[in-house]
């Protein structure tokens, strides 16, 4: 349980840089995904066994909810959107774990993933369009829309990290209040339900991402730094 989302607990230091139990975390659940990753891939055959076409099934619905939102080839996109879906929903679950802080419960975490997709956003914006093209979209639909398209792009990266910091710590808060109060057992089918928020919050996130990325692109126009069409 946390004891406040905006302080954080310093585990050690490396030189003047204090390491945070967040910072921790996170490193552990990307070792694990990583390691899952590896796992999972390292004996692919052309005739899947029941583990490959539950892997396989999962990439095609990821590459079929891109294709849906952003309406562009997919291919480019799955890495980083799958990657973040991955590593919020693992990273929301992780509340269940006893004596385990999720790191999507601080803000510093949900500010990087922010910073994540702003910085994904202008990548892929500048690879499909061009630099030139890229910076003409803040002047849609005319010139003097620039200060507030320019502001949005702030704004709704920001909404993001709020959105996602609010739901996974107050979740991880109430989840610690029942148990204080009513004991072990009791919260159980609260964390069933926490499981199932942890999901949705990874699912929205990552589908604004989509949708903020597909804007940038442009839709219909191309698919990515692959430059392959929709």
């Amino acid at each position: 349980m946390i004891d406040s989302p905006l302080v954080t607990k310093t585990l050690f230091t490396i030189g003047p840089v204090p390491v945070t139990e967040p910072v921790v975390a996170t490193w552990g659940l990307m070792a694990v995904l990583t390691l899952a990753g590896l796992i999972a891939t390292r004996s692919l055959t052309l005739s899947p066994t029941r583990y490959q076409a539950m892997l396989e099934l999962i990439v095609a619905a990821i590459e079929d909810q891109i294709k849906g939102t952003m309406r562009l080839t997919p291919k480019p996109y799955v890495p980083m959107i799958g990657t973040l879906f991955l590593f919020i929903m693992v990273s929301n679950w992780s509340s269940l774990v006893p004596g385990l802080e999720p790191p999507t419960a601080h803000i510093e975490t949900d500010a990087a993933l922010g910073l994540i997709v702003f910085c994904s956003i202008i990548f892929f914006g500048m690879s499909a369009r061009g630099v030139g093209g890229y910076l003409r979209t803040f002047a849609e639909p005319n010139i003097v829309m620039i200060p507030l398209n320019f502001i949005e792009t702030f704004t709704r990266t920001f909404s993001l990290i709020v959105r996602l910091f609010g739901n996974v710590m107050s979740g991880v808060f109430i989840i610690g209040i029942i148990l204080s109060l009513a004991g072990l057992f009791v919260p159980i089918p609260l964390m069933a339900l926490e499981l199932l928020i942890g999901t949705i919050q990874a699912y929205i996130f990552t589908v604004l991402t989509m949708v903020f990325i597909g804007s940038a692109v442009g839709s219909g126009e191309s698919a990515g730094p692959t430059g392959e069409k929709s």
